[in-house]
């Protein structure tokens, strides 16, 4: 706690003041670029990863990055994306999984979820992820590359589920707002974004548009 609080200290007196004209601009409201939704994990930070500024993004997180499909559960995911879409006027939804991501190896590996009753019954929203996985990367066996094969394919998955919300369907529809699929590998600083071109996760900045093709390899 200690670190936190010198931390607190040290934002107010050595960083506040030089974004003291930023601060009281949004004091009159915000306007994201976009929705990053991604997962609660410690070792990811959005704005650090983007280098955005304070109202650049309007962030969700959850374990998994996973957005349930609308109207299977009345929580907080469906209100955020609502609020996001219709009100804040995002242009733009960024899904983004991570390497080494805990929710994911405990979809692989439900005995390490032994007493977690909660955490199944989130996981249970990324069950189209563990059935891909199980039906179509018999032929990954190394834990790390399946692993990272969970991770992307949910990506996918999740932004299936993201179209499922009225307010994104209406937007995207009208070409007010576009979705993307990022995977960060944190111990590189790598980030990969969705080729749906050439079906298969691209460092960010080389991909290009076009209908989805599932077949792919992992990359993070």
């Amino acid at each position: 706690m200690q670190k936190l609080v010198e931390g607190i200290h040290q934002f107010q007196s050595d960083i506040f003041g030089s974004k003291q004209r930023l601060f009281e601009r949004l004091t009159h409201g915000q306007s994201p670029l976009a929705l990053f939704i991604t997962c609660s994990d410690s070792r990811i930070d959005p704005s650090l990863m983007t280098q955005s500024e304070p109202g650049d993004l309007f962030i969700m997180r959850n374990a998994g990055n996973i957005v349930p499909p609308y109207g299977s559960v009345a929580g907080g995911e469906a209100a955020t994306i609502e609020y996001a879409v219709t009100v804040l006027k995002v242009k733009e939804i960024i899904i983004c999984g991570h390497s080494l991501c805990g929710a994911m190896d405990g979809l692989l590996h439900s005995e390490q979820l032994e007493g977690l009753n909660a955490v199944k019954s989130w996981l249970l929203h990324a069950e189209s992820t563990h059935r891909i996985i199980k039906e179509n990367y018999s032929h990954i066996t190394e834990d790390n590359a399946r692993l990272t094969a969970t991770v992307e394919e949910n990506v996918l998955v999740q932004l299936e589920n993201l179209r499922t919300h009225p307010s994104v369907a209406a937007a995207t529809a009208r070409g007010d707002l576009k979705l993307h699929g990022w995977t960060y590998k944190f111990e590189t600083g790598q980030v990969f974004e969705y080729d749906a071109q050439q079906g298969q996760f691209l460092p960010i900045g080389e991909t290009s548009s076009a209908p989805r093709n599932v077949s792919r390899n992992p990359t993070i």
